[in-house]
């Protein structure tokens, strides 16, 4: 059991410092202006094969890491959490998620970064661009829900199948939100980034939680 945690706890540090890392690089290339070179060759080839389908179904994925939808699909899952009486792991989700909330604003605010034009018409958040906010929640979210899902499965085919999903979802609303033109996608990588720093903080604090118990 000591060395389960172990790795856990090695698992989840090295993961925050990799992530740290990069984030770290990609905001130093963001502030000196160094990767609109890459934003903008990567939103105009996105938005060459735009087409009124893709737009629609670009416009139903985003919703999914939208506030209301997070919080609505988050109070479904803390009242399952509790009705199986898996009080901690709703905490553990409660605390991760308002954890990263926080994050991204914080980092808005600290960066300031403008908002590209948004295509198609689209609304466009009043917020700061960097990091993407959707890219930050959707990651979080739905990767905890994950790891909530599959910690008492003994499946690994089953775990990798949910664990491809909750990727492949959050994948999809950063593309959303590139592809709608609210967000460079260097903002989308540093929401990316920044929800692996969070999530990987909350899996160590955790363990080392479980320790001292």
């Amino acid at each position: 059991m000591v060395e389960k945690q172990d790795r856990a706890l090695i698992a989840g540090f090295l993961g925050a410092s990799a992530a740290l890392v990069f984030f770290g690089w990609l905001t130093r290339v963001v502030l000196a202006g160094e990767s609109m070179r890459f934003d903008t060759a990567v939103r105009d080839g996105i938005h060459a094969w735009a087409s009124v389908p893709l737009t629609s179904a670009m416009r139903a994925v985003t919703q999914l890491g939208s506030a209301p939808v997070l919080v609505a699909l988050g109070i479904l899952v803390v009242w399952r959490l509790a009705a199986q009486r898996r009080r901690r792991a709703a905490l553990i989700f409660v605390a991760a998620c308002l954890g990263a909330e926080a994050l991204s604003e914080i980092l808005k605010l600290a960066f300031r970064r403008p908002r590209p034009e948004a295509f198609f018409g689209y609304s466009e958040p009043i917020t700061y661009s960097f990091p993407s906010g959707h890219s930050v929640m959707s990651a979080c979210f739905y990767g905890v829900v994950a790891a909530i899902l599959t910690t008492r499965m003994e499946s690994r085919a089953t775990k990798t199948a949910i664990w491809m999903g909750a990727a492949l979802l959050a994948v999809a609303i950063g593309f959303s939100r590139v592809y709608l033109g609210v967000h460079y996608p260097s903002d989308v990588l540093a929401g990316y980034a920044a929800a692996a720093i969070w999530v990987g903080a909350v899996r160590a604090g955790y363990e080392i939680w479980l320790r001292r118990r």
